[in-house]
C-alpha cells in the first residue's frame, strides 16, 4: 500500500478547508477511507452539491494530478481507455516495405504509436494521482465494463502490450447525478457517498468563505432565497457555485440589500432557463404578498 492520502478525517476536513471546500463530517470520513483502503469512491447526488470539485480539492489539498473522464452519451474504449495512432501507423507501414509482416506488426504496436486517454494515463502516472470519472451515468451500460478492470485490480490489459499495472494507485472519484442506476459489479467495487444541497446555515458557511466581504445580511438573505428557489419544480435548481457567483455579483454591483429588485436585476446569475426565472419571479413575489418569511 502507498503513503496513506490523509491522515485521519479531521485531516481531510483540515486540508479540504485549507484549499476552500468544507467538508462535513460523512464527507471527510468517506474520502479518508477511500485513501486509506485505496478503494474507488462514488459520489451520487443532484447537479450542483460539490461532487466534482470534491476530486478538484483532494488533487489541490494534496497535490495530487488530476486526470479528468468526461463521461457522455456514445463514449467508447478509444476515448477512456487508449487507442492507436493509425495515421502514424499506415505511414510506418508504407515506409517499410519488404518488411516481413510479423517484424512491421511489432514495430507498429509499440508505446511509439499508443495514445494514452485518461484511464490509462492515470494507471501509468508514477505521480500522485487523483483521477475523476465525472457524470458515470450519463454513459452507456457497456462503458461501465471498461471500468471494471480499473475499479477491481488498477490495472489496463492491452492485448498488443500486455497488461499494464499501476505503479502508484490514484485515488479514484466517480460522480454520479443519478439519472440512471448504475450497475451492482460497478457498486461493488467502490465506497458509496451522498451529497445533497446543503443547509441554509452551512450554504451559508460556504458563500462566505468562498466570499468573505459579502455582509451579514446579505448573505443571510441570499441563501434563504436559494433554499426558496429549489422549492420550486424548476428545470435547473441552483447550485452551490451558482450561490457563490450570486454573492460575487452582489459585491460587484455593490448590493447591500437582496430586495426585489435585486433579485429581478441579478437572478440571471443562479437561474439559466426563462421559464425558471418567470416562475421564481412570480413565486417570490407571491411570498412577499402573503408575508412569507425566507
Amino acid at each position: 500500500m502507498s503513503d496513506p492520502w490523509f491522515s485521519s478525517p479531521a485531516d481531510v476536513t483540515a486540508r479540504l478547508g485549507a484549499v476552500g471546500y468544507l467538508a462535513d463530517q460523512a464527507t471527510a470520513t468517506t474520502a479518508y477511507l477511500a485513501g486509506a483502503l485505496e478503494k474507488p469512491l462514488l459520489v451520487e447526488g443532484p447537479a450542483g452539491v460539490g461532487k466534482t470539485e470534491l476530486a478538484k480539492a483532494v488533487s489541490r489539498a494534496t497535490g495530487a494530478g488530476l486526470v479528468r473522464l468526461q463521461c457522455y452519451e456514445g463514449l467508447d474504449e478509444a476515448r477512456a481507455l487508449y487507442e492507436w495512432n493509425y495515421k502514424k501507423q499506415l505511414l510506418r507501414i508504407q515506409a517499410s516495405q519488404g518488411v516481413e509482416w510479423d517484424d512491421a506488426h511489432d514495430d507498429i504496436f509499440s508505446e511509439e504509436f499508443l495514445l494514452t486517454r485518461p484511464l490509462l494515463t492515470a494507471i501509468r502516472r508514477e505521480d500522485p494521482t487523483v483521477l475523476l470519472v465525472d457524470e458515470v451515468d450519463k454513459t452507456d451500460v457497456e462503458v461501465e465494463g471498461l471500468l471494471l478492470e480499473v475499479l477491481s485490480d488498477f490495472q489496463v490489459t492491452i492485448p498488443e502490450l500486455g497488461t499494464v499495472e499501476a505503479v502508484r494507485r490514484p485515488f479514484v472519484i466517480l460522480t454520479s447525478n443519478a439519472s440512471r442506476e448504475l450497475s451492482e459489479a460497478v457498486k461493488r467495487r467502490c465506497l458509496y457517498l451522498h451529497l445533497d444541497y446543503p443547509t441554509a446555515e452551512r450554504e451559508r458557511e460556504i458563500v462566505v468563505s468562498q466570499v468573505p466581504d459579502l455582509p451579514d445580511k446579505v448573505a443571510t438573505q441570499l441563501v434563504s432565497v436559494v433554499a426558496r428557489l429549489r422549492e420550486l419544480e424548476l428545470k435547473k435548481a441552483p447550485s452551490i457555485a451558482e450561490s457563490v457567483d450570486w454573492a460575487r455579483t452582489l459585491i460587484a454591483l455593490e448590493i447591500h440589500d437582496l430586495d426585489a429588485k435585486a433579485i429581478d436585476d441579478t437572478l440571471g446569475v443562479v437561474l439559466k432557463h426563462a421559464s425558471d426565472t418567470q416562475r421564481a419571479v412570480r413565486e417570490l413575489r407571491l411570498d412577499k404578498r402573503e408575508g412569507r418569511e425566507r
